[in-house]
C-alpha cells in the first residue's frame, strides 16, 4: 500500500472526526491493539479481526500516513511496521541473536514442510538450511533453548503453531511427540522490511537502508506513535520544524486523536499519551509498562525521585537531571537496606547492586527516560517527574508505584497517565 502525501491529510482527518463516537473508539482501540500485537490470528483474535474488517478503510488511512502496510487475509491480519525506534534499546531486551537465527532457519525450513509436521522433522530441515548457509549447528543445550524460543515466537505469530505436545520436551528428546501446524500462506508475511543488499556482507549498511525514511513528517509521526517520548534535542532541522509547526495543527494532533491518544507538547519535546480508562491491562500498552511492580521497576522509580530532588543540572540538557555512577550505587545500597531482607526486593538483586543498576538502566533506556554518558553519569528525562514518589517505608512487599496527580508532576509532561505506549 502506498503511503499518502503530507498535504492530503487534512480532508481525510476532518472526515474521520465526523464519524460516530463509538466507531472512533473502536478504530482507536484496534489501532492500539495492532501496535502491540501486529499479528491477529483467527480463532484467537476473532473480536479484533472483526473490528478491523468493519473499519478497514478507516484503519488503513492512519497506517498509510505512517508508511506502514496492513494485510487483511481470510484468517489473519498482519501489520507490517517500520523497524523500531532506537534499535539498540529494543535489541537489549529482545530475543537473543541465536534465537533470532533459529527463528528464520525454521521459517526457511517450514516452506517445504507439510501442513502438519513433527518437531523433529522441522528442526532437521532447519539444520539443513543452516548447513547450506554455513551457520554452525552444534546441537548443544543452548541451541535447543534457542530452537524452543524461536518456535514459541512463531506460535505467537500464528505461523507455525503447536497442535499437540510440550515444546520443552525437545530439550531432552530429538523425537519429542510434538505436532506442529505450518500455515504456508502466512510465511510470506514474516519479514516486514526489506533491503536490496545482502545483510550478511554488510549488516550495518543493510540496517541503515531498511531504516531510512526520507520524509521528515513520516519520520516524526512514527517517532510519536512508536516510542515513548520525542525530545527536541534529538531532532534534525526538518524534524524540529515539523514539531514546531505541525504537531499541534493538521498532522500530529489528528493522528493522536485517531489512535485515541492525548498529545502532550512542552519545550523539551512531545509525547502521545494513553488517556486514563482507555485500557484494561498494562499489557495493552506495550512490553515495558512503567511504573510497574517488581524490584527493578520500584528501584527505577525511587532513583527517578532522587534525581528529581537532588540531581545535578546541565545547561546543555534543559530539564534533565543527572546522578553520578558512584552516587547512584550509594543510593541503591540505601534502598536495598530498607527494602531487602525479605521486605520486598528480590534477594538476588540486593546481593548484586551493579547488576540491579544495569537492569534499571535497561528499563529506563528502553522507554526513553534515561541517557548515560561515557563517564557513567545517568541523565533522567524531564518526563520522569510525572509520577509521585513511592511511599517512604516498606510493607511486607515492595509498594507498587502508580501514576500520581498532575499538579506536581514535573517540567515536561503533566498528564498523569502511562506513557509507555508501544515499545516493540
Amino acid at each position: 500500500m502506498s503511503s499518502m502525501g503530507l498535504d492530503s491529510g487534512t480532508g481525510s482527518w476532518a472526515k474521520q472526526r465526523r464519524q460516530h463516537p463509538e466507531v472512533g473508539f473502536e478504530i482507536a482501540a484496534v489501532l492500539r491493539r495492532l501496535m502491540v500485537q501486529p499479528w491477529l490470528i483467527s480463532g484467537r483474535d476473532d473480536e479484533a479481526i472483526g473490528a478491523v474488517r468493519r473499519n478497514e478503510e478507516k484503519v488503513r488511512d492512519p497506517i498509510g500516513k505512517l508508511g506502514w502496510v496492513l494485510i487483511v487475509e481470510r484468517d489473519f491480519v498482519r501489520l507490517r511496521k517500520s523497524p523500531p525506534q532506537r534499535r539498540h534499546a529494543w535489541a537489549a531486551t529482545g530475543p537473543k541473536p541465536l534465537t533470532c537465527s533459529w527463528f528464520f532457519l525454521l521459517v526457511a525450513a517450514a516452506e517445504a514442510m507439510p501442513p502438519k509436521v513433527g518437531i523433529g522433522h522441522l528442526v532437521s530441515g532447519a539444520r539443513a538450511a543452516a548447513a547450506e548457509t554455513g551457520l554452525p549447528a552444534p546441537n548443544d543445550q543452548a541451541e535447543r533453548y534457542a530452537i524452543i524460543g524461536a518456535l514459541k515466537m512463531l506460535h505467537e505469530r500464528g505461523v507455525v503453531e503447536r497442535l499437540d505436545g510440550d515444546l520443552d520436551e525437545y530439550l531432552t528428546n530429538n523425537d519429542a511427540p510434538v505436532l506442529l501446524a505450518v500455515h504456508h500462506h502466512r510465511l510470506a508475511h514474516v519479514i516486514a522490511n526489506f533491503g536490496s543488499g545482502d545483510p550478511s556482507v554488510d549488516p550495518q549498511a543493510w540496517l541503515e537502508q531498511v531504516e531510512r525514511e526520507a520524509d521528515p513528517a513520516r519520520r516524526m509521526r512514527r517517532k510519536l506513535i512508536d516510542d515513548t517520548v520525542v525530545y527536541t534535542s534529538d531532532l534534525d532541522p526538518a524534524e524540529a520544524d515539523w514539531l514546531s509547526r505541525r504537531v499541534r495543527s493538521d498532522d500530529g494532533l489528528p493522528l493522536a486523536a485517531t489512535f485515541g491518544l492525548h498529545l502532550e507538547r512542552r519545550a523539551e519535546g512531545a509525547a502521545f499519551v494513553v488517556p486514563d480508562g482507555a485500557f484494561r491491562s498494562r499489557k495493552e500498552l506495550g512490553d515495558r509498562p512503567f511504573p510497574a511492580g517488581g524490584t527493578v521497576a520500584h528501584a527505577a522509580l525511587l532513583l527517578c525521585d532522587v534525581a528529581s530532588a537532588d540531581g545535578i543540572l546541565d545547561p546543555g540538557r534543559p530539564g534533565w537531571r543527572g546522578l553520578s555512577a558512584e552516587d547512584l550505587l550509594d543510593r541503591l545500597a540505601g534502598f536495598a537496606a530498607v527494602f531487602g531482607d525479605g521486605r520486598g526486593w528480590a534477594a538476588e538483586d540486593v546481593a548484586d547492586l551493579p547488576g540491579l543498576a544495569a537492569k534499571v538502566q535497561g528499563l529506563l533506556d528502553g522507554i526513553a527516560l534515561l541517557r548515560v554518558d561515557d563517564d557513567g553519569t545517568w541523565w533522567f528525562s524531564p518526563a520522569t517527574g510525572r509520577w509521585e514518589p513511592p511511599p517512604p517505608s516498606p510493607t511486607k512487599t515492595a509498594p507498587v508505584p502508580r501514576p500520581g496527580p498532575a499538579e506536581n508532576a514535573g517540567d515536561l509532561f503533566d498528564h498523569a497517565a502511562p506513557i509507555d505506549l508501544f515499545n516493540h
